[in-house]
């Protein structure tokens, strides 16, 4: 995994001209069984793919933290929001709630999460590569293929099965 995650942003790099090219005609004429492939094309990556081989998306970034979030964070500590956000979060360049730092507080050296069970949503649903409305998430998607090989398999994967 380690050889993969090194090779993983130099490989996204060099296809990133061509996934923009194809996300640009792709949000032109949105296929309408795309977000169907995608679920299929997401389901059958994470068959081959254990998230807890890799977890490079909670070591080289954090996730946004809604307040919805926070509350059900602050409870399964204890806190109050406040006291949550003061010891874990800041406030990014847009106004939003990220971690103070990265790698994750909350990821384990054994790559397991310490508070899954409540984890923030932006967890819940990375890579979004089974995100309904797909093809209107193409920005996100091209930052994600070079943190998630999940992402870059499934996008290489999806390139070959739609021609636009």
């Amino acid at each position: 995994m380690e050889e993969i995650l090194g090779q993983l942003p130099q490989k996204a790099k060099e296809k990133h001209t061509e996934n923009k090219k194809f996300f640009a005609k792709l949000k032109k004429r949105p296929s309408k069984k795309l977000d169907y492939m995608m679920q299929e094309l997401h389901e059958a990556e994470f068959e081959r793919t254990d998230c807890l081989d890799c977890a490079n998306c909670c070591k080289t970034t954090g996730p946004l933290f809604t307040n919805s979030d926070i509350e059900r964070i602050a409870k399964f500590f204890k806190l109050k929001p406040s006291q949550f956000i003061d010891r874990y979060l800041r406030i990014d360049e847009e106004n939003d709630y990220v971690l103070q730092q990265v790698p994750c507080t909350f990821l384990g050296s054994d790559n397991y999460c310490s508070i899954y069970e409540v984890r923030p949503k932006a967890c819940r649903e990375f890579p979004h590569t089974d995100r309904k409305k797909f093809h209107q998430i193409s920005n996100l998607t091209l930052k994600n293929v070079s943190i998630c090989p999940a992402a870059f398999n499934i996008v290489e994967a999806m390139k070959k099965k739609i021609s636009v």
